[in-house]
C-alpha cells in the first residue's frame, strides 16, 4: 500500500515536473513592467512620470482588486523601504501598526516572531506565495513590497494561527536596463551598499542582479554588532508572452552578536530592588550581558525557486512554483534571568551568565499550482483562483553545551549549585548594574544530539469573487488541509560539556520516536463588499483558520501534538480562530492616494488549559477586538504619507482553574499603536519628511495563544520619531538622511516577561549616495 509521505512525494515531483514542461517554449520570469523601479521619493502609487500606477498583492489568491478585497490588506512598497532606510523585516514592519515582535524564548528561536492582530505569526511568513520556514532574521534588499494580511487567512494560506500572514515580494527581472546603486555611511560604524542591476536580453528576457554588503554596531548597546551579506539573482524569458518562466537565486549570510537584553527585577530573586513598575531591572540601557569570546548568532539562507506560467487564452492562466530551500539557525547567547538568581555580595550585585543555544538547519521542497481566469454565468462574473499547495519540511535541532573552564571570576561569598557547576562551570560572573561583555572565557563547546522532525503537508483551495451587479460583490472561498508530522527526539544529558546519550535501545540509542500525527482541517470565508463607487467599498467578512497543536505556541514545527497531565497521550485538536471584520475602503485623487479602515473581532479557541487541580481540556479562550485605519499615497504630487492606528482590546477570557491571567490582555498586543511615516517635496530637488512612531504599553510572556502570555511584566509605552531629508544633485545621484530615533528615545521594545526586556536601537544618523541611471 502507498503511504501518504509517498504520495506526497508524488505528487511533488509531478506538479514540479508538469510546470517545467508546461514552460518549456521560455526559460523565464513572470510578466513584469516594462519600467525600471520607481523614483525612491514618491510612493508606489505614482510614478515619476506622473501617471499613477496600482499596489496590488502580487499572489493569485487574490483574484479582485484590493478596493474589492473584503479584508485588511496593506501593502508597503519598495520605496517606503528605502526611505525608511530598513534593513530589516522589523524595521520595515514598523509601519505598519498592529504588528509587534515577540522575544526570542521558552524555546523559541532567536530570529523574527511577528504578532498580528496578538496572535503569534512566525510561521505565517511566505517569499513569493510559499512559506518561509526555518529560523532566521530576515533582509529587505531584494523585495519589491512586503504585503500583509490581517485576520484569520487560512484560505489564502493554510495552516496558521489566525493573527493573519506577511508575503515579502521579491525584485524580478523587468524588460528595461537599469542600474540603482546606494552607498550608505553613519553613526555607530554603520556601511551598508547594495546594487540592483537589471539587463535586458532580447525582447522578451531579462536579468536581474541585487548585491548586499552591510556592517555595523547596534546604536546605544555595548558590544552588539553585525556584518551581513546578500544576493538575489533571477532570469526571466518569455516576458509579454503566453508563457513564461522564472528562475531565481537567492543567498544571505549574517552574523551578529546576539543581543538578550536587560534582565527583570526577578533576578534579584524577589528582593526590593530599583526599577518602574513595569518590572524591568533599572540598569543603564546600554548594559550588556554577553560575552563577545563566546557568543555568536549565525544566520544563512539558500533558496532556489523555479516560477512558470501559461495563458491558455485572455480568461485562463495556469501558474506553478517550485522551491528548494535551506537554512540555518546557529548561535550561543547569554541570558541575563538564566544562571540563577543575582545574589548581594561584597556590597553590590553580583550574577552567573547562563546561555540558550541552537543549531537549526531546516529543509524545504515546496510546490504550488494555481489555476486562475474569469467567466460568466448570465450576467454574473466570476473571478476564481482553484489550487494545490505540497510542502514538505525537514527540521533538526540540537543545542550546545556552554561548560566554562576559565572565566571571568566569582566573588568570594558567591555561591554556585553544583548542578550549575556541572552544566555551565564555576566563575564567569559579572556585576548586575556593571557588567563587562569583553571578559575573558575558554571552554568547552559541544553540540548535543540532533533531535528532526519532518512536516509533510497538503492543501486544496478555491475563491471566487462573483461580481453579481456594479454595486455588489461577493466573496468566497474554501480550504482543505491535511498536515503530518513526525519525528525523533534526542534524550541526552549534559555534564562537563560533554553530552551522555541516555541508553536507549529502540528504536535508535538516544532517540525516542515520536508517532506520526496527523490532521486534517476545513476553512472558509465569506464576504460580501458593497460599492458606492467605482473606487470606493463597504464590506463585511467571516473567516475561519486552524492551528494545529506543533505550532499553536510558537514558529516552528515540532513533533509530537500531545497535551500534558492527563492529556499527555492525547492528540490535540487544532486551536480555531474566526473574525468577523467590517470595513470601508476609497481610492482617491485618481488612485493617488488610498484609505482604508476596519473594525475586527477575534476569538481564538481550543487552547489546553488546566481546568481543575492535574485536569487539562482544551477549553482555553481569548478574544481580540479592534479598529484599524490606514492610508498609502501622495496627497499631492509633492505630498506623500504612509501609515495608520490600530486599537486593540485583548482578553483572555478562559484560562486556567484558579483564574490567573483570565481577563488579563495577551501578550504583544499593545491597546494603541501608531505609525505615520510622510514626506513633502518643498523645491524641485528637496524632500523633506520623517516618521512618528507610538506603541502603548504591552505585556510579556512566553506564550502566543489563549492560556498565556499576560502577566505583571509589560514594555512601557513608548514614542518615537525619524528624520528624513533626499536632496537630487542631478538626474542619476541623490543624497539621502535618515536620522533614526531622533530624540534618542529609551525605551523597551519587547519583553518576555520572564527572564529578560529587549532594549531598541537609541539615535543613529546613516547618510546614502543614490545612483541610478
Amino acid at each position: 500500500m502507498t503511504s501518504k509521505a509517498d504520495t506526497l512525494r508524488t505528487l511533488l515531483f509531478a506538479s514540479s515536473a508538469a510546470g517545467m514542461l508546461m514552460a518549456s517554449p521560455a526559460l523565464a520570469g513572470d510578466n513584469g513592467p516594462e519600467t525600471g523601479p520607481q523614483d525612491a521619493t514618491t510612493l508606489g502609487t505614482i510614478t515619476v512620470t506622473g501617471q499613477p500606477t496600482e499596489r496590488e498583492p502580487q499572489s493569485p489568491s487574490f483574484v479582485a482588486p484590493l478596493v474589492d478585497t473584503p479584508r485588511s490588506v496593506t501593502i508597503i512598497p519598495q520605496q517606503i523601504i528605502e526611505q525608511t532606510a530598513a534593513t530589516s523585516l522589523q524595521d520595515i514592519l514598523r509601519t505598519s501598526p498592529g504588528i509587534t515582535f515577540g522575544a526570542g524564548e521558552g524555546g523559541q528561536p532567536l530570529a523574527d516572531r511577528p504578532f498580528i492582530r496578538g496572535q503569534a505569526s512566525g510561521n505565517n511568513i511566505f517569499v513569493d506565495g510559499i512559506r518561509d520556514t526555518g529560523g532566521q532574521q530576515r533582509e529587505v534588499f531584494n523585495l519589491e513590497q512586503v504585503e500583509v494580511v490581517k485576520g484569520p487567512d487560512a484560505v489564502y494560506s493554510g495552516r496558521g494561527s489566525g493573527g493573519g500572514s506577511i508575503n515579502l515580494a521579491s525584485k524580478t527581472p523587468v524588460l528595461t536596463d537599469f542600474t540603482r546603486f546606494s552607498l550608505g555611511a553613519g553613526t555607530d560604524s554603520y556601511l551598508r551598499g547594495t546594487i540592483d542591476q537589471n539587463w535586458s536580453l532580447g525582447e522578451n528576457a531579462g536579468l536581474r542582479l541585487n548585491l548586499m554588503g552591510g556592517t555595523g554596531d547596534i546604536p546605544g548597546r555595548d558590544a552588539v554588532d553585525f556584518d551581513r551579506w546578500g544576493l538575489g539573482l533571477s532570469v526571466a524569458a518569455g516576458l509579454d508572452t503566453p508563457t513564461s518562466g522564472k528562475f531565481s537565486y537567492y543567498h544571505l549570510e549574517s552574523n551578529q552578536m546576539p543581543d538578550y537584553g536587560i534582565p527583570l527585577y526577578t533576578k534579584l530573586g524577589g528582593a526590593t530592588a530599583p526599577r518602574n513598575s513595569s518590572g524591568i531591572l533599572d540598569v543603564p540601557r546600554d548594559s550588556f550581558y554577553g560575552l563577545s569570546a563566546r557568543d555568536y548568532l549565525t544566520n544563512t539562507v539558500d533558496a532556489f525557486t523555479f516560477d512558470f506560467s501559461h495563458d491558455f487564452n485572455e480568461n485562463l492562466t495556469i501558474r506553478n512554483v517550485s522551491r528548494w530551500s535551506e537554512t540555518l539557525n546557529d548561535y550561543i547567547v547569554t541570558n541575563p534571568g538564566d544562571g540563577g538568581n543575582a545574589q548581594f555580595v561584597a556590597g553590590e550585585w553580583w550574577m552567573k551568565r547562563g546561555t540558550k543555544t541552537r543549531w537549526n538547519p531546516v529543509t524545504t521542497i515546496a510546490n504550488v499550482t494555481d489555476l486562475v481566469g474569469h467567466f460568466r454565468t448570465g450576467s454574473i462574473r466570476h473571478d476564481f483562483n482553484a489550487g494545490m499547495e505540497l510542502s514538505r519540511e525537514k527540521n533538526l535541532n540540537a543545542t550546545y553545551s556552554t561548560y566554562t573552564t576559565s572565566g571571568a571570576a566569582c566573588p568570594a561569598g558567591f555561591t554556585i549549585p553544583a548542578a550549575t557547576i556541572a552544566t555551565l562551570g564555576a566563575g564567569d560572573c559579572t556585576r548586575v548594574y556593571a557588567p563587562t561583555p569583553n571578559d575573558p572565557w575558554t571552554g568547552v563547546i559541544n553540540r548535543g544530539p540532533t533531535s528532526r522532525n519532518t512536516t509533510e503537508s497538503i492543501g486544496l483551495y478555491a475563491l471566487d469573487s462573483i461580481t453579481l451587479s456594479d454595486q455588489w460583490i461577493l466573496n468566497l472561498g474554501l480550504r482543505w488541509d491535511d498536515y503530518a508530522v513526525d519525528g525523533m527526539t534526542a534524550t541526552a544529558t549534559q555534564a562537563n560539556g560533554i553530552w551522555t546519550i541516555n541508553p536507549q535501545t529502540a528504536p535508535v540509542p538516544g532517540f525516542a520516536e515520536v508517532p506520526r500525527r496527523e490532521w486534517d482541517f476545513v476553512n472558509y470565508q465569506v464576504g460580501l463588499v458593497f460599492k458606492p463607487t467605482e473606487d470606493s467599498s463597504l464590506y463585511a467578512s467571516y473567516a475561519t483558520s486552524s492551528t494545529p497543536p506543533t505550532i499553536s505556541a510558537g514558529d516552528q514545527n515540532t513533533s509530537g501534538g500531545t497535551g500534558t497531565g492527563n492529556l499527555i497521550d492525547t492528540v490535540l485538536e487544532p486551536e480555531e480562530t474566526t473574525s468577523w471584520e467590517v470595513g470601508a475602503k476609497a481610492n482617491l485623487f485618481g488612485d493617488r492616494l488610498a484609505l482604508s479602515g476596519a473594525a475586527f473581532w477575534l476569538v481564538r479557541e481550543n487552547a489546553a488549559i488546566q481546568v481543575s487541580a492535574g485536569v487539562f481540556e482544551q477549553a482555553g479562550k481569548a478574544e481580540v477586538n479592534g479598529v484599524e485605519l490606514g492610508v498609502s499615497g501622495n496627497i499631492t504630487r509633492q505630498w506623500q504619507v504612509f501609515g495608520g492606528y490600530t486599537w486593540m482590546h485583548s482578553e483572555l477570557v478562559e484560562g486556567a482553574y484558579n483564574n490567573i491571567n483570565v481577563g488579563d490582555p495577551l501578550a504583544n498586543t499593545p491597546e494603541h499603536s501608531l505609525s505615520i511615516f510622510s514626506t513633502y517635496r518643498v523645491m524641485p530637488q528637496l524632500s523633506l519628511g520623517g516618521g512618528v512612531y507610538y506603541q502603548s504599553k504591552s505585556f510579556g510572556g512566553n506564550q502566543g495563544g489563549a492560556g498565556g502570555g499576560a502577566n505583571r511584566i509589560y514594555a512601557p509605552s513608548w514614542t518615537r520619531v525619524d528624520l528624513f531629508a533626499s536632496y537630487d544633485i542631478n538626474e542619476t545621484a541623490s543624497l539621502q538622511l535618515n536620522v533614526q530615533n531622533v530624540a534618542d528615545e529609551q525605551y523597551i521594545i519587547r519583553t518576555n516577561g520572564v527572564h529578560h526586556a529587549d532594549v531598541a536601537p537609541g539615535r543613529q544618523a546613516i547618510l546614502s549616495l543614490n545612483l541610478r541611471y
